[in-house]
This record gives C-alpha cells, sequence and structure tokens, in this order.
C-alpha cells in the first residue's frame, strides 16, 4: 500500500483528499502546515506528498525547494488556488512534479497520484503491451497485431501516456501537460485531433477497438476485456 503525506492546511480539502486516496487503497497522512510537514516529510518512507502552495509556518514552494535539497526524491504533488502560469512555473521549477490548480475534481486529483506513483516505478520495461498493440520503446516503433504502425513524434508521445497508464481514464488537462508540456487551453482542439489520427492508425484496421473517450472527462486505452466507466 502507498504512503502519502497531505499538508493541506484547510480541513475540507485535507479530508477530502485523503478521501479520495484511500478509496483508492493508498494510505494517507494529512499535516496542517508547512514546517510540520517538511519535518514529516524527511523523516522519510512516504511514496508520494501532497502539498498545498499556500501554507502556514512555511510555503508550499519552500517545502518542495528544501525536500529536494535533502535529497528526497519522493514525487510532489503541488496543489493550489493559485493557478496562472508563473505560479505553475515557480511550483515545478522549485521541485514539484506536477501541479493542480483549485478547485479540483478528486477524481483527477487521485488519477495524477496514481500517475506519479507509477513513473517512481523502475521503468526496466522495453515495451508496452495492450491486448494485440504493441510500443517498442528502444526503437520508438508501434505494432497493431504485429504489423508495425507509422506514429509521427506526437502521436508517439500521446500513445506512449496512454499505454503507460492503461486501463486508467486520463483528463485532457494531464494529457496536454505531459505530451505537450504546457498549460492546457480549454479552448483547443488539438488534444481531440491527435486521439483521431491515433484512432485511424490503431482502431482503423478492423480489430476491437482500444481507445475509448470518457465523456466529459478525456481518454483511456484499455483491451476488450478490462473494466471500464462510461465511454465510447
Amino acid at each position: 500500500m502507498s504512503r502519502v503525506l497531505v499538508i493541506e492546511d484547510d480541513e475540507t480539502t485535507a479530508r477530502e483528499i485523503i478521501a479520495e486516496l484511500s478509496a483508492h487503497g493508498m494510505l494517507a497522512e494529512w499535516v496542517a502546515n508547512g514546517r510540520d510537514g517538511l519535518t514529516r516529510a524527511l523523516q522519510g518512507g512516504y511514496d508520494l506528498i501532497t502539498l498545498d502552495r499556500m501554507l502556514p509556518g512555511m510555503d508550499g514552494i519552500d517545502v518542495v525547494a528544501e525536500l529536494r535539497r535533502a535529497g528526497s526524491d519522493a514525487p510532489v504533488l503541488m496543489i493550489s488556488a493559485l493557478s496562472d502560469v508563473d505560479e505553475r512555473v515557480r511550483g515545478l521549477r522549485a521541485g514539484g512534479d506536477d501541479y493542480l490548480t483549485k478547485p479540483f475534481a478528486p477524481d483527477e486529483m487521485s488519477a495524477r497520484a496514481e500517475v506519479l506513483l507509477r513513473r517512481r516505478q523502475p521503468q526496466s520495461v522495453q515495451r508496452l503491451r495492450v491486448a494485440d498493440l504493441e510500443l517498442d520503446l528502444v526503437s520508438h516503433v508501434a505494432y497493431r497485431g504485429g504489423q508495425p504502425l507509422t506514429l509521427l513524434p506526437t502521436e508517439y508521445r500521446l500513445l506512449e501516456f496512454l499505454m503507460r497508464n492503461s486501463g486508467q481514464v486520463l483528463t485532457r488537462t494531464m494529457i496536454f501537460e505531459t505530451v505537450w508540456g504546457f498549460h492546457f487551453d480549454p479552448g483547443t482542439n488539438v488534444i481531440d485531433v491527435h486521439i483521431a489520427r491515433l484512432r485511424r492508425k490503431i482502431d482503423g484496421t478492423g480489430q476491437p477497438a482500444l481507445i475509448h473517450t470518457v465523456r466529459g472527462t478525456g481518454y483511456m486505452i484499455s483491451a476488450a476485456n478490462e473494466t471500464a466507466p462510461v465511454v465510447s
């Protein structure tokens, strides 16, 4: 069971985070101020830290910076009501691994936590597989039913992110920030365009569809026998 340290001064928000993480099989502990949070985090043993940006005692930026200076490599999901790009950049450059703005959907928060935990696992695998779809991480070639697929660089990065998180719903924001590397613009359709291109290459050959749209949320890739939310 993954141990998560929740550093959050608002009790209601902290309880929501803990309830959502617990529902996904994680053991969460709560600290209500920055200085105590840093002390607890430096004691080690945590697989993930969720860190509020504005905290009493010690600011979240200072907390994550001190953690990195002390050699801690625990993934840090920063959570903040400060949503402008400059603040997000400050948090990430200080040592945060991801940045989620308030108010947030609890299921997106837990999904980001799961992605960070998965990223922490050893990456010795050289091929990803979902049903008869394979992605060779060394040669950067995808195969469906043994037949090679021609992918553009962005399509490859998008497929890799989906396959590394097979069976998990990924929001448009998560996809955009990971694949394109900058802040998501809700008005853009670039994700939908690239998903459509991937589908034509992967699911357009008569095989069972692997890429699914989760209405109102985002996308997921899964084999036909995997359970999934309401999709189209």
